[in-house]
């Protein structure tokens, strides 16, 4: 009896203790002490970030006298017509015979920069860990012996890979953009040091993931950077550094992997370029270069890595990786007001997409390597005709795949490299791929820096060495 009435007496008290805990619960703010953050309160100065400072080109070492050989000439990403084309008359190998004939082979820093080739000379902006230095390196094609070094201290941490682009070269400048988004100008023959300048303090860039893959544009003697930050493109006067033109960046877009490629559309030329926010076409010739002529953001993927691939009639296919897939966009316009709209989009189970490579328009016909999230066709080599991406006309097949890895078209044929340094000549066309021979060059990894081919030479790279084979036919 005394257990019933002790237990029927404490009820009440257990309710009504526990009701007043719930509304407590309800009512209580855990943060009502925490004072709101905004900006401002920290008292933080305006103005750009403050960054490392940075030497840009203050170490220089001569090795050799270049030897000059005329007419061999890869002088950008993508070739001199930024189409991944090689119209040298040069007859090249249909099969390895007893083995690639290698002429030479050195050693990199840790990345996927690609070589640039002009009269003979290769030039490379690597990445030195023992200094921790980029250091853009000159050498003789021929002989691969390094003709001089112009390098200055920055630090970096491996981030799959280091070094990641590929200079632009003319007769008289090279110039290139490192890992950090320092961009460096010098005398072609000597090596001697125009002028450099930070494009995080300068223009309050934010370095991409994964370090810089822009490859910089040389035209007109006019370096063409898209910077984001403060601006979205910027020309500098090769010759002075003084700033040309700028382009305004209303909407804050940010630095993409993606170079900025030319286009010309119903006779006016124009760059294009795909920043994280979206992609924009601005004026490249004319009094009003540097303007903005039209931009959209139907399409604007995280990471971009692949360039705008220029079609016919002012269509231009994007494309980038982790899912996002494709878009083709169409121009329209004329005298001075132009537009741009989306007229296709796509996964990549559903057409031409790529993750890294940018694709090769030829003939009227696209080509390129699918990603690993293309379902059964993924990694194999793909062919679609340009009037509709969605619409795969040729494959390798399941049994030919190929990785992350670049590819060049050269005396009619395909060069096509995979992951671990193995290369391919092929025939393709838009109903056939034959493979005509492969052989592995270099037991690395990650081979994916562009190729380039020039004088029957091909240089091609894994993540820590750089190899020049001939490829001339007999």
């Amino acid at each position: 009896m005394s257990r019933k009435f002790s237990i029927s007496y404490l009820l009440p008290i257990f309710i009504v203790v526990g009701t007043g805990f719930i509304a407590w619960w309800l009512i209580y703010n855990p943060v009502s002490s925490f004072t709101q953050s905004v900006p401002g309160m920290d008292n933080r100065k305006k103005g750009p970030v403050k960054t490392e400072a940075v030497k840009i080109g203050e170490n220089f070492t001569g090795f050799k006298t270049a030897v000059p050989v005329p007419g061999t000439r890869w002088p950008r990403f993508r070739g001199a017509d930024f189409d991944n084309k090689s119209k040298e008359n040069t007859r090249l190998i249909n099969s390895w015979g007893k083995g690639p004939k290698i002429m030479w082979k050195i050693p990199l820093g840790e990345g996927h920069a690609a070589p640039a080739v002009f009269d003979g000379l290769v030039y490379i902006l690597d990445y030195d860990e023992a200094t921790k230095s980029d250091a853009l390196r000159c050498f003789s094609l021929v002989s691969g012996e390094e003709i001089w070094r112009r390098s200055y201290k920055v630090h970096l941490k491996r981030n799959h890979g280091l070094s990641r682009t590929i200079p632009a070269i003319n007769d008289k400048y090279v110039l290139t953009l490192g890992p950090r988004c320092q961009v460096m100008c010098v005398d072609r023959l000597t090596g001697d040091l125009l002028w450099g300048f930070d494009l995080e303090r300068e223009f309050n860039t934010e370095v991409p993931f994964w370090y810089t893959g822009q490859c910089p544009l040389i035209d007109n003697d006019t370096a063409v950077i898209a910077t984001g930050g403060k601006s979205l493109l910027v020309g500098i006067d090769c010759k002075t550094g003084k700033k040309a033109w700028e382009t305004a960046n209303p909407h804050n877009w940010k630095m993409s992997h993606s170079s900025v490629m030319p286009m010309t559309f119903k006779g006016k030329k124009m760059y294009i370029y795909c920043a994280v926010g979206g992609i924009c076409g601005i004026s490249a010739s004319g009094a009003d270069k540097g303007k903005l002529l039209w931009e959209t953001s139907e399409f604007a993927p995280a990471v971009i890595a692949p360039s705008p691939l220029v079609l016919d009639d002012g269509k231009i296919l994007m494309m980038a990786g982790y899912g996002a897939g494709s878009a083709v966009i169409q121009v329209s316009g004329n005298n001075g007001s132009y537009s741009a709209r989306v007229i296709q989009k796509y996964k990549p189970l559903e057409g031409m997409a790529s993750e890294q490579q940018t694709p090769i328009f030829n003939k009227g016909y696209i080509y390129g390597i699918l990603p690993k999230d293309a379902g059964e066709m993924r990694n194999q080599f793909v062919c679609c005709k340009s009037s509709d991406c969605k619409k795969i006309v040729m494959n390798s097949g399941k049994t030919t795949r190929f990785g992350l890895g670049p590819y060049i078209i050269a005396d009619g044929k395909f060069f096509i490299l995979n992951d671990d340094g193995e290369i391919t000549i092929a025939s393709a066309s838009a109903s056939n791929f034959n493979v005509l021979d492969k052989a592995r060059i270099i037991d690395g990894q990650d081979s994916w820096g562009p190729l380039a081919i020039t004088g029957g030479y091909l240089l091609m790279r894994d993540s820590k060495q750089m190899v020049c084979i001939d490829i001339r036919a007999n």
